[in-house]
């Protein structure tokens, strides 16, 4: 089907998105890390979440489970308010509606940006660390790769969760199917390879759980899990083999729908619990894992950031098992499978976090030192890295020109605005103009209407107007109606502006 935009303003539009979409590069040298203020702790294994104003908020990895947020208009960083139940926090994410969910242990609760308050929300129904948390495109935010205790050798694997944001509870998601090595004494709990399982949203909607030695995929249309590929890592000497639990490596999923999964710290009974260099690709459309290009240096722990060209920038990490931090980046190239540069950080960071801005640049906050183990100790340090291209957050196109107010969007197949007179209703298909996706990407943006999820139906490129872009959604239901209803997009985790819809 297409979409056309109406003629008398389509071109100060275009014009409009392409001005907002163009922000000078911030005065560093491109390719380069730069000092940025400190945080009001020392932090390490702390949540960094970039919020819908462009400010990042820091949770935990202190001592007393404090929060700050850090303003990349002045480079600071200051307190925001106390969490209720006092944990750090072992995840950290972004909800449709702006607010942001904490959840460690057994307990969680929900951060206000508006009002910089934390309140409770539904416990876990198991207490459990070491998990992720991925926001799903139907609102609910899956747990998984946590462990609820360890055998003799292994970690154990506790059972996924689901949250759902509309009641504020926690409840069991569908069963593993069980793929990694059985923990010794253990065999009815959960598994070892499903432990400290790092996790990944596919551009299908589905769930890549690197757990070992096969992965699982996480259907969120029937709650269920299932077997795909299994990984071709194996240790650096290929001596010990496959294998069975790796903690620390990173999964990113590239814009050609391929997921990077790279390093990571096996097992001590796997591997003699040396780092990996090793990376290698999943393919979402085979469901097979191929090797790719190994990076410089092995390591654990590290960040790795998709930047807006496509490549992957590797942050930190560490070396070895003796809190040996790394104080050298590099970028990995999905065209050619290969890992380049030994860019010079500030200082060497294990445990850290790496956040990429609205404006292209990439925050670096805490993490262990390099002194040796046991003479560790947290940072309270930042750092940003500047990239050679400076790719800022999308925008939202708006009849007003400025990216404020009514937003440049219609109902679908027809010149018709959604607006106050001529509101969307539930279930009928809108499309929206934008600047600032990437060429022929893979990864689908996130849109949420009225703090809800809108099905994503088709993205990419307008015909015929470089650098406009369109994205077609189905109006959700339960939205409240208004004629200023919210519209936001979020595409590789940076949110646009906010523009608004009429909603009936």
């Amino acid at each position: 089907m297409e979409f056309r935009l109406k003629s008398r303003w389509i071109l100060s539009l275009i014009l409009l998105g392409l001005a907002l979409a163009t922000v000078p590069a911030p005065a560093q040298s491109a390719g380069t890390f730069t000092a940025t203020g400190d945080m009001t702790a020392a932090r390490a294994s702390h949540t960094a979440t970039l919020l819908q104003d462009g400010k990042v908020l820091i949770v935990g990895g202190d001592e007393t489970g404090t929060a700050e947020l850090y303003d990349p208009a002045t480079g600071t960083f200051t307190p925001t308010g106390n969490m209720s139940t006092g944990h750090g926090g072992n995840a950290a994410t972004l909800l449709p509606d702006g607010w942001v969910l904490i959840v460690g242990g057994s307990k969680s609760e929900l951060y206000d940006p508006s009002t910089g308050i934390f309140s409770a929300t539904g416990n876990m129904v198991e207490v459990q660390t070491g998990f992720t948390a991925t926001l799903l495109r139907n609102g609910k935010v899956l747990i998984t790769g946590g462990t609820n205790g360890g055998s003799d050798c292994c970690a154990i694997a506790a059972n996924p969760e689901l949250y759902d944001p509309s009641t504020g509870a926690f409840n069991l998601a569908g069963s593993y199917i069980k793929t990694g090595a059985t923990s010794v004494g253990q065999d009815s709990v959960g598994t070892s390879g499903l432990a400290y399982a790092a996790a990944t949203l596919l551009p299908d909607g589905k769930v890549l759980i690197l757990s070992e030695p096969a992965a699982e995929l996480y259907d969120p249309g029937t709650n269920t899990f299932s077997l795909t590929g299994s990984m071709v890592a194996v240790d650096e000497n290929n001596y010990w083999g496959k294998p069975t639990q790796i903690d620390g490596r990173t999964a990113t999923l590239l814009t050609n729908g391929k997921v990077l999964v790279a390093g990571g710290n096996p097992a001590y009974f796997d591997t003699g619990d040396f780092p990996l260099s090793r990376a290698e690709l999943y393919d979402t459309s085979s469901g097979t894992f191929m090797a790719t290009g190994s990076m410089h240096l092995t390591r654990q722990f590290q960040s790795a950031t998709l930047l807006p060209d496509g490549t992957v920038l590797i942050t930190g990490g560490g070396f070895d098992n003796y809190f040996t931090a790394i104080a050298f980046a590099e970028l990995y190239t999905p065209s050619t499978g290969t890992f380049f540069g030994m860019i010079n950080q500030r200082a060497g960071r294990e445990f850290q976090q790496a956040t990429l801005l609205n404006d292209g640049r990439v925050l670096i906050t805490g993490g262990l030192s390099s002194a040796g183990y046991p003479r560790t100790q947290k940072f309270a340090s930042a750092e940003i890295y500047t990239p050679p291209v400076i790719v800022p957050a999308p925008v939202l196109l708006s009849l007003s020109s400025d990216g404020k107010g009514q937003g440049a969007i219609q109902h679908a197949g027809t010149y018709r605005i959604a607006s106050p007179e001529d509101p969307a209703a539930a279930g009928e298909y809108l499309s929206i103009y934008l600047t600032g996706l990437a060429d022929g990407s893979m990864i689908p943006p996130l849109v949420a209407i009225g703090g809800r999820l809108a099905e994503v139906t088709f993205w990419g490129g307008v015909p015929g107007y470089p650098g406009l872009d369109i994205v077609n959604v189905r109006m959700p239901s339960g939205v409240a109606s208004g004629p200023a209803v919210p519209v936001r997009l979020t595409y590789l985790g940076r949110s646009s502006n906010q523009v608004t819809i009429g909603g009936q």
